[in-house]
């Protein structure tokens, strides 16, 4: 039975120069109606962690989360999704840095740029701060990763970065880190102190 994972990829071979016939059929016999565009895996694992938290099931409900693999992709994507391509209604999340990529695109694509949700660093900086340092070293104690932290924090590169930094920087320093602490972070949440990007992109959907 085909699944939302299928869609993922049919999408993002559409993306990358392949036919575009599957995502439409999928697009069909899936009902999707809305599709998150969001820059990496690690943000994905943050909102499917969330989107469980809230005992919600994105994909039954026709929404397709969907990972670009970099702000750079969100033009073709929208193009190809949006009102010009597949109909779907788009929103996502990105960093500050990214935004004007994200809202060219979408105005591109004759998208509403409403659905757009800015995180001001990174996701993992928003909920580094709506957890704390405190709560965050704890949960990476509890993860097994206290030595490489260590090890991290004694790098003469770290030392005039704030701890908030330093923490975001050591989710980046190995492959998978980033994915794996976007659940861990979400999952540990009070959902009271949701990150207003994230929020609001729940919000909407």
């Amino acid at each position: 039975m085909a699944d939302m994972g299928a869609f993922r990829v049919a999408v993002t071979a559409w993306a990358a120069g392949g036919p575009g016939g599957p995502a439409h059929e999928l697009a069909t016999r899936l009902s999707v109606g809305t599709a998150v565009l969001l820059e990496g895996p690690s943000d994905s694992a943050a909102v499917d962690a969330l989107a469980a938290r809230h005992g919600r099931d994105l994909a039954a409900e026709g929404v397709c989360v969907l990972p670009m693999g970099g702000a750079m992709s969100v033009g073709r994507f929208a193009s190809l999704l949006g009102p010009s391509g597949l109909g779907l209604r788009l929103t996502g999340l990105c960093d500050e840095r990214e935004q004007g990529y994200y809202v060219r695109a979408l105005e591109r694509a004759q998208a509403a740029p409403d659905g757009l949700f800015v995180c001001a660093a990174d996701l993992e900086d928003e909920l580094i701060r709506a957890l704390g340092v405190t709560r965050v070293k704890e949960l990476v104690e509890a993860e097994g990763d206290l030595r490489p932290l260590r090890t991290f924090l004694r790098q003469p590169a770290q030392q005039d970065r704030t701890a908030q930094q330093q923490l975001r920087r050591f989710f980046g320093t190995k492959k998978g880190r980033k994915i794996h602490y976007g659940r861990v972070l979400v999952e540990a949440l009070d959902l009271a102190r949701t990150p207003s990007p994230l929020a609001g992109l729940f919000a909407g959907l």
